[in-house]
């Protein structure tokens, strides 16, 4: 991957054009990183409003699964959040469901990519010990769990790990579900007219959530578990927004079944740390595929789109045969703009370390699609 430096950006308008340090100034002065549009504003707003009722379902699911499903090898009722009556089953069978898939594929790219301090958590001792005394509550009396877990002493071990990343991405969309439906009340109220102002009210969330506890515990035959305890001070915005950014917005995973690549042609990067297949890099056309992960999470935001957000559609390219991919260019700009108000959070307060903050983040930023989806 090569970092931009100082070649030239030009916005879609073809009037100005940034170098990467003017990028670096325009946010040291408070300015957004999508252009200022009215356009953008509606589309941003009413695809967060639909995103964000999306998250509340995923978050009960992700949630159900770590707290009931937990050490359940083969659960095939895991999406039915409990409901097994053959009216959902039979909704399920027609696909007439929300795609909880899409989200267990953000939770394995966390899983795979790591980072924060439940990330290092998960590696010590304490957490080892804490485990297994779960695991050993749950497979009491069940011998061919036993058996599993003296053949193969860590599986288990992983497995709890994985709930944990269940029960943190669950937490997390809890939050940013509840974010999201309060920025599009502000905007029904009319308190929200700008760009700066979604990125604002984003940032403004965040920090209010910074330290909001990611705890994790589940009950097994009556008894309370600590998986993830208080004591370990694990919290919303360090160690949940920041390594889902990380994982979902820049790294992510190839899309399988849609390009063949060669990792020993280095084709893929051989560092965790080079992969661009996120949400802020990835090309929109394959939305529209069977199980691609952006076809997952648009189907299910068609649940809940606006009629605003519809009616602007239909007035370009090809009306509603291309929903999905004008969708997911939306669904880009509004993930710049949640990844430009993270980044007015963490900004420190001394202007060199400010500078060297944002200067860092555009190198980035600048790989991806930002200047695509200007407008």
């Amino acid at each position: 991957m090569v970092l931009a430096t100082s070649q030239d950006f030009q916005t879609p308008d073809s009037t100005v054009t940034f170098t990467a340090d003017q990028w670096v100034d325009r946010l040291i002065s408070g300015q957004p990183l999508l252009t200022e549009n009215p356009h953008n504003v509606m589309e941003v707003v009413e695809i967060l409003a639909a995103y964000g009722r999306v998250l509340g379902d995923y978050s009960k699911n992700l949630l159900y699964i770590a707290n009931h499903q937990f050490l359940v090898l083969f659960p095939i009722f895991k999406y039915m959040n409990g409901d097994r009556s053959p009216q959902k089953l039979l909704r399920h069978g027609l696909h007439q469901r929300i795609n909880y898939e899409f989200a267990e594929y953000c939770m394995k790219a966390m899983l795979w990519h790591g980072g924060g301090g439940m990330d290092a958590y998960l590696d010590t001792p304490e957490f080892v010990a804490g485990a297994r005394r779960a695991i050993e509550a749950k497979i009491a009396g069940n011998p061919i769990m036993q058996g599993v877990d003296r053949l193969f002493s860590e599986f288990l071990i992983e497995q709890v790990r994985m709930s944990c990343y269940y029960s943190n991405l669950g937490q997390f969309w809890t939050i940013m579900h509840r974010l999201f439906m309060d920025l599009e009340q502000a905007y029904r109220d009319k308190k929200i007219t700008k760009i700066i102002e979604v990125v604002n009210f984003v940032k403004d969330g965040l920090v209010a959530n910074a330290a909001v506890p990611i705890t994790y515990s589940v009950t097994i035959k009556g008894e309370i578990y600590d998986i993830l305890p208080a004591s370990q001070g694990l919290t919303f915005l360090v160690d949940a927004a920041i390594p889902y950014v990380e994982a979902v917005f820049f790294r992510s995973l190839p899309f399988m079944g849609t390009l063949s690549y060669n990792a020993q042609a280095r084709m893929v990067p051989q560092e965790q740390d080079k992969f661009v297949y996120g949400a802020l890099f990835a090309d929109p056309l394959p939305a529209g595929g069977g199980g691609i992960p952006p076809t997952l999470l648009t189907q299910d935001m068609l649940h809940y789109l606006g009629e605003d957000l519809l009616a602007y559609y239909r007035t370009f390219g090809r009306g509603e045969h291309d929903l999905r991919v004008k969708m997911v260019v939306s669904f880009q700009k509004s993930m710049f703009c949640v990844t430009n108000g993270a980044i007015f959070g963490l900004a420190p307060a001394d202007p060199e370390a400010a500078r060297a903050h944002y200067r860092a983040w555009v190198d980035r930023l600048l790989t991806g699609r930002l200047m695509d989806v200007q407008d």
